[in-house]
């Protein structure tokens, strides 16, 4: 199976790419600063001309992804479109312009995360990102054609980073990001669309 990662050297990234060669995957590593090929999802044509150099392919992976942090008052308009742009619109249009050249029955999957389902101060942009992206793999996977698939994988937060969210996201139980990355292989190489992977849980 040729998948083509985008992400791949981020923390989970790596994990992900790890795991799938290991399963014996061609893999394609994508980013915008290293990998086999560069470039940058979150641009309006970012990934077009590099779909079309690639295919055929059977599977897109999304690792990466970024959102703006801040207290709800503090975020700005400017922030806000940062967030849309990336996190969001960027891996929308990396499933809808690699249609053209995905093989039948081939998939996608995206990166969501725990505050989609659990809210935290200092988060509301990164909550809005993921729900809309639930909602959009949820009315996608109705209308792919071609037998495709779509699936979300929405982390907790993950081990490797949690120095960085501990006082934002006190009492939540981390992952580690080898953990999120079989829910990635599951999404690939198994038969489910439309799904919400949730990988870890908070304290409840």
């Amino acid at each position: 199976m040729k998948i083509l990662l985008i992400g791949a050297s981020g923390t989970l990234g790596q994990k992900v790419a790890a795991t799938l060669s290991s399963a014996g995957h061609q893999l394609v590593r994508i980013g915008r600063k290293s990998g086999d090929e560069l470039a940058d999802f979150a641009d309006p044509k970012g990934l077009t001309a590099l779909y079309e150099k690639l295919k055929p392919f059977d599977a897109v992976a999304i690792a990466a992804g970024d959102v703006a942090f801040g207290p709800l008052a503090g975020i700005s308009r400017e922030q806000w479109q940062f967030s849309f742009n990336s996190k969001l619109l960027g891996q929308i249009s990396a499933v809808l312009q690699a249609l053209p050249y995905i093989s039948d029955g081939g998939s996608f999957t995206l990166i969501g995360g725990i505050f989609g389902e659990e809210p935290v101060p200092m988060a509301a942009a990164a909550s809005t990102v993921n729900r809309a992206l639930e909602g959009f793999v949820l009315a996608a996977a109705i209308e792919l054609p071609l037998g495709l698939r779509i699936n979300l994988v929405s982390p907790t937060v993950l081990e490797e980073s949690m120095a960085q969210f501990a006082d934002v996201v006190p009492g939540m139980i981390p992952v580690p990001a080898a953990t999120v990355a079989q829910a990635y292989k599951r999404s690939i190489m198994g038969a489910h669309t439309g799904q919400n992977y949730r990988v870890g849980a908070s304290l409840r």
